[in-house]
């Protein structure tokens, strides 16, 4: 067997290399969506992402000779010590041929870099956050991903395993088939009852507030999920950077905001699932991809849906309204969704021990058809 080495990513060629990697190493894996290369790029760019305000990345990549085998990343979040007290480090991006040597190689090449930051504890894979493409896929495979949501090699669960990694927390993704009426009748009436009164509304974001309603979302998003595991508040420059990139997918009647007595409670952001071109391109803008893209985004309408954010503010998550909160917000998205051709949406991801989420998503029928796992290790 040839020599192995680990080499940090310092060279746009080198950057190029780690991007590309992948598709060589899913050939002939008919669940795996190949991902824009250019949107890939910006993500791991420190003058574009503005994770990198707060944050440190290091990109490594495993060659047997002269082929490359494997990639990793490393990374140091800042506001993870100041929210959480905790000296966390995390790795991403990890995907590596069926060689046990060059994964425990590339996991160990990340470890020392994150030991270097006075780390003792590593979490992972964040690509390069735990709202960006979270954990490894460890049931589902037979499916493919929707949007920022990954796929795993069948072993890499293994691999991390033999290095000494255990499970930290499981990410559910529900899967649920929007044509059909979803709503229990019992809570149909506790919504009306609030509606009919004049004190619950829902109101679809506009694109002509954009940037005012998307602010709304972000401030109910940082109380409700707060308390959530793993939780790290979303920068103001994040915000404008994920709404920017967002703006050309988002559609009015898919996003809504719920307001009680005149003050937002609830929102659910649902968006086309971008994957379902990606497949169809093979992730390609040229020649002729780019075309096909903007059809899909200005003519043509998702067959498949995800839900990336949902929240109810937290003085209401346990009573009545917080369920006629969710129930009506998701109801809301579903006739729009379905009344124009969509199927069936993906809600994701949920914590396994999210219970209350959980009990709503039981309720509309839906069923959790993947799992993500967040692996951790000890960095003694």
């Amino acid at each position: 067997m040839e020599t192995l080495r680990i080499e940090p990513v310092k060279t746009g060629r080198q950057l190029n290399e780690f991007i590309h990697l992948s598709r060589a190493l899913y050939a002939g894996d008919p669940s795996w969506v190949p991902p824009l290369a250019y949107e890939l790029k910006e993500r791991l760019h420190p003058n574009k992402n503005p994770y990198f305000q707060h944050a440190e990345l290091q990109a490594f990549i495993a060659y047997r000779g002269r082929k490359a085998i494997g990639r990793i990343t490393a990374q140091v979040d800042h506001l993870v010590p100041e929210h959480h007290g905790e000296q966390i480090g995390h790795f991403g991006f990890f995907d590596v041929a069926d060689d046990d040597e060059a994964a425990r190689a590339l996991l160990s090449t990340a470890e020392n870099w994150l030991r270097s930051f006075g780390k003792t504890r590593v979490l992972g894979p964040y690509n390069p956050t735990l709202n960006e493409e979270p954990g490894v896929l460890v049931d589902g495979f037979s499916k493919p991903p929707m949007m920022l949501m990954g796929h795993s090699l069948p072993y890499t669960a293994r691999q991390l395993e033999q290095a000494g990694y255990e499970k930290a927390k499981d990410l559910y993704a529900y899967y649920v088939d929007i044509r059909s009426d979803v709503i229990p009748e019992s809570i149909k009436k506790l919504t009306n009852r609030y509606v009919k009164d004049g004190r619950l509304e829902f109101r679809s974001v506009q694109m002509s507030r954009y940037q005012q309603d998307l602010d709304i979302i972000l401030e109910i998003f940082n109380d409700a999920w707060s308390g959530n595991w793993g939780y790290l508040p979303m920068t103001e420059a994040e915000l404008k950077h994920t709404a920017d990139g967002m703006k050309v997918l988002v559609r009015e009647e898919l996003t809504y905001i719920a307001y009680f007595e005149g003050k937002p409670v609830g929102m659910m952001v649902t968006l086309p699932n971008l994957n379902e071109i990606l497949k169809t391109i093979d992730g390609k803008l040229f020649p002729f991809g780019w075309l096909r893209l903007l059809k899909w985004l200005k003519i043509d309408y998702p067959i498949s849906l995800r839900v990336p954010l949902m929240g109810v503010m937290q003085d209401i998550q346990n009573s009545p309204l917080g369920a006629a909160v969710s129930f009506g917000l998701i109801e809301k998205i579903r006739c729009n969704a379905a009344a124009r051709g969509s199927h069936y949406a993906e809600l994701s991801w949920i914590l396994e021990d999210n219970l209350r989420m959980r009990g709503i998503l039981d309720k509309i029928h839906s069923v959790p058809y993947k799992t993500y796992r967040v692996y951790g290790k000890e960095l003694g």
